[in-house]
């Protein structure tokens, strides 16, 4: 059985052309070098697995090769380059800061720069996780680094570049290492696969990529996995499967559902998530990054922003041209707060499904909240669902911008509810609280902009009976119009049906309400209702009963109703509150009881002011 190797030390860069995704660096080495301007610390930073080392590696090898490329390289033939890649170079010294932190072991490390390399030109230091020496070391390592012998070069290695004291940063040059990009990591992917002889799957590859999350050396560990897995064969099930990965095809399936308000799909799939063992958490935030493709898709401009492979960004787009993007950014903002409160949510599988249901229901609200009912219809036939006639909700609607009131002048506000016939009972959607919902504050007709709007939605859901029949409907229903001549509109009808109505009432603050307002008869059609404060007409608005009992008692075709505000009136109700003192107390109280002073007396109390 032979020594197995793991391909991130088999396929160890040994020149800066085949360091993968630092170019700049390269780039810059080498031209110092060219110019012959190398400085005597380097401090290379950056995230973990990106090339720091191996660059600093590099850069000794080629420091003291004897036969340098016309691209400075290393030869990789002369006696220092055989010596460094057998580990048996005298010149070149690597430590280990995570381990060898002290003052102790700055102190070996200066002692071993006082002595001259004994070949080649130049004594390399490599010091590895350089953010992990003490305050003291660091202070020891200052004058060293800060003037060394000319044949003494630093290279300084950190994944923490904040934890390093600035006196030691501005004796370095820092290079700043970059993440690597998975397209890159997928062509080296590639090229080791061709070297191995491996069958890869590129939508496989690109899987192991972002599992790596921007390391070279992660990936190249992933990928030694999949191979004891699946050998010379690497497909995209078998590292989905292994990589504890969603399926692209999961959320397609679940973004399709929630564009067709298919519910009963949309749990089932969630449903089978979970029963694969991953956790509600793993789906909400998978579906957000979903979510963000398909938004990254609606312009050809932020495509490049897709890390997927060719054949995945076809189906991104596909998808994306249905989603409209009120429904993509609504969900977004839904998953972004299901992921913040689910740990403090303890039943966290219901809390998931909540926030999917939300999403499924998105295009509904949407579309009821710019479909705005009608002032005043005609009344037409009445319709029955389930052998029951129900009114439709009331709107209300305000006729004119009223300038605030001055003490001076009663302004009135008024506000006009229409008394609509019945119609199909809309059901009480919650709209999502994410979801703009617009309510203007003059209302005449139905805009052409919002119907032509509403025809052209780009979800194509089912038709159900909580729809709200539009204007359009309701005009081909031209049929038995109703049209009572035989009832007038009077104040005794109009007073008996308000007191009725009164009598039923159970709150006995709306009861008030309604008992200090008074109603009249404005015309023929119009009743006008006269209140003295803004919480009473917010009162008579918020009862859902009123109008269906009024058309009942007042069957009138187009009968509308005024609800004023009178600021005198208002100003009389609420008076200002006079200050009594304890004394002034005393003598409203013996005004009217004379009985009290004579108690007092008795008692020989005194009020406090007394």
């Amino acid at each position: 059985m032979g020594q197995f190797v793991v391909s991130a030390r088999k396929y160890r860069p040994q020149r800066f052309d085949e360091v993968v995704g630092q170019e700049h660096v390269s780039k810059t080495l080498k031209n110092a070098l060219q110019n012959d301007k190398l400085a005597h610390a380097f401090l290379f930073c950056g995230p973990r697995g990106v090339g720091k080392t191996t660059c600093a590696r590099i850069l000794a090898k080629v420091l003291n090769c004897e036969n340098r490329t016309e691209d400075f390289e290393a030869c990789n033939e002369c006696g220092s380059c055989s010596a460094f890649n057998g580990n048996a170079s005298f010149n070149i010294n690597e430590l280990d800061a995570a381990s060898n932190n002290s003052v102790e072991h700055i102190r070996g490390l200066i002692e071993q720069v006082r002595f001259q390399p004994q070949q080649g030109q130049y004594k390399i230091f490599i010091i590895d996780e350089v953010h992990m020496l003490s305050q003291q070391a660091f202070n020891a390592f200052l004058k060293t680094l800060e003037e060394p012998p000319p044949y003494a070069i630093f290279i300084l290695a950190t994944t923490e570049k904040h934890k390093i004291i600035p006196t030691i940063l501005s004796r370095c040059q820092i290079f700043d290492f970059k993440r690597i990009q998975i397209p890159r990591m997928v062509e080296h992917l590639q090229h080791i696969c061709k070297e191995e002889g491996i069958e890869a799957d590129k939508d496989a590859l690109h899987i192991i990529g972002q599992k790596a999350d921007g390391a070279l050396r992660d990936a190249l560990s992933i990928f030694d996995r999949m191979t004891s897995v699946a050998g010379k064969k690497i497909d995209y099930d078998s590292v989905i499967e292994n990589l504890n990965v969603l399926d692209y095809d999961y959320y397609f399936k679940v973004v399709d559902g929630m564009l067709t308000e298919d519910t009963a799909q949309v749990l089932l799939i969630f449903d089978t998530i979970f029963k694969k063992g991953f956790d509600p958490d793993i789906f909400i935030n998978g579906l957000a990054e979903h979510l963000r493709n398909l938004l990254v898709c609606k312009d050809a401009k932020t495509l490049e922003l897709l890390e997927t492979s060719d054949s995945l960004k076809k189906r991104y787009q596909e998808q994306a041209a249905l989603a409209p993007n009120s429904f993509i950014l609504t969900a977004l903002n839904i998953a972004a707060d299901c992921d913040i409160n689910y740990k403090m949510a303890r039943h966290k599988r219901l809390h998931v499904e909540m926030a999917v249901i939300k999403m499924t229901y998105i295009g509904r609200a949407i579309t009821l909240s710019n479909n705005p009912a009608p002032v005043i219809i005609a009344e037409k036939k009445t319709p029955k669902v389930s052998n029951q006639t129900v009114t439709a909700p009331k709107r209300v609607v305000s006729a004119t911008s009223t300038p605030p009131t001055t003490p001076s002048k009663a302004i009135e506000q008024k506000t006009v509810t229409p008394i609509l016939p019945p119609a199909v009972e809309q059901a009480p959607i919650q709209a999502s609280a994410n979801a703009p919902v617009e309510q203007p504050n003059i209302v005449s007709e139905p805009e052409p902009e919002v119907q032509k709007a509403t025809q052209n939605s780009d979800i194509n859901r089912k038709k159900t009976k909580y729809d709200m029949p539009s204007l359009s409907m309701m005009e081909e229903d031209e049929e038995e119009e109703v049209s009572n001549t035989n009832i007038q509109l009077d104040a005794t009808l109009l007073n008996n049906t308000w007191k009725a109505y009164i009598e039923q009432l159970e709150s006995p603050s709306v009861r008030a309400a309604f008992q200090k307002s008074e109603v009249k008869v404005k015309d023929a059609i119009t009743i006008e209702i006269q209140v003295g404060s803004q919480m009473a007409k917010g009162m008579i608005q918020q009862e859902k009963n009123l109008i269906p009992f009024i058309r009942k008692r007042i069957p009138i075709s187009n009968l509308a109703m005024e609800i004023n505000i009178d600021a005198s009136k208002s100003k009389q109700l609420i008076q200002p509150k006079k200050v009594l003192s304890v004394k002034d107390k005393y003598e409203l109280m013996r005004k009217k009881n004379p009985m009290v002073h004579e108690l007092r007396l008795r008692l020989d109390l005194k009020p406090d002011n007394q």
